[in-house]
């Protein structure tokens, strides 16, 4: 397994654009591929912005912050990602969608190129059947936002290998963040657990126990949470927490994760939390 020095990473979206983030500010060159031109813009200007403001703050000097941007490519064509190391895949949490990336990474990424995917939900073991390389794909699973959030969970397959394990876990702390090892299941750990709590406060506000804004509040007063399990749900996305049930219903075969109907009444308004305005509260675009 060669040294990791070039990395894809296939969706310019809210996650792609911030593990793309990371990785330039580590000295990573990164190849951000995506399907439009406009979606790769609108993420390095993003990235721009992010990283002035951790300049504004002393976490980084002016001059790493355009040194940073130099080292993202922006590509709309997967073949030209055939000189990367290792990829890792942050595309929209449907199985179809990110079984046919992970079809033409294995075809145009060289040997011995581990293949990860910041999925967080859907089976590793699924999509590394999908490949000629099952020992080396794995979960990377970052967390919303990016540059700030420092767990990542490290997710094994059945056939995951303990090289490109290893080499996962050493990439993630040489991005600063605390990588955590979990097993393949449906949800993982972190979803597993959070999004049945996301589901049942959604009922309650469904069922006329409690506004939105007084489930929240008791978690944030009662818990020690920083923001309610409502708030949490508007930021990671409606539309996200839905899927994510879904894969959770799926998997485990258990009715406890089907998704609250109020959840899909509110997805299918196009009420998806923070990114579109409306969700359990109201945003200024």
């Amino acid at each position: 397994m060669s040294e990791i020095k070039t990395v894809a990473v296939i969706g310019a979206g809210t996650m792609g654009s911030g593990i793309a983030h990371v990785f330039a500010r580590s000295g990573f060159r990164v190849l951000l591929c995506d399907v439009e031109q406009r979606f790769l813009d609108r993420a390095v200007g993003q990235i721009r912005i992010n990283l002035g403001r951790e300049a504004a703050k002393g976490k980084l000097a002016e001059v790493d912050v355009e040194a940073a941007i130099a080292r993202i490519t922006l590509t709309t064509d997967r073949e030209s990602l055939a000189i990367a190391d290792f990829a890792v895949e942050a595309a929209t949490e449907r199985f179809e969608l990110k079984a046919e990336i992970f079809h033409t990474l294995d075809r145009f990424l060289p040997a011995g190129a581990i293949l990860a995917t910041n999925t967080s939900s859907i089976s590793i073991t699924r999509l590394a059947a999908l490949t000629g390389r099952p020992r080396d794909v794995i979960g990377m699973h970052f967390f919303n936002p990016v540059p700030v959030m420092t767990l990542v969970e490290v997710i094994r397959g059945l056939a995951t290998s303990n090289e490109t394990f290893a080499a996962v876990r050493d990439l993630a702390i040489r991005l600063g963040k605390t990588p955590v090892e979990v097993n393949d299941a449906p949800g993982f750990v972190s979803n597993r657990v959070l999004m049945p709590l996301i589901n049942e406060a959604a009922y309650t506000v469904m069922e006329g126990v409690a506004t939105a804004e007084a489930v929240d509040q008791v978690f944030k007063l009662g818990m020690a949470h920083p923001m309610g399990p409502l708030t949490l749900a508007d930021f990671i996305g409606l539309d996200v927490c839905v899927d994510i049930l879904r894969v959770l219903h799926e998997g485990h075969g258990n009715p406890r994760f089907a998704p609250c109907p109020l959840l899909v009444r509110m997805v299918d308004a196009g009420w998806l939390g923070r990114k579109s305005g409306r969700g359990f509260y109201k945003y200024e675009k």
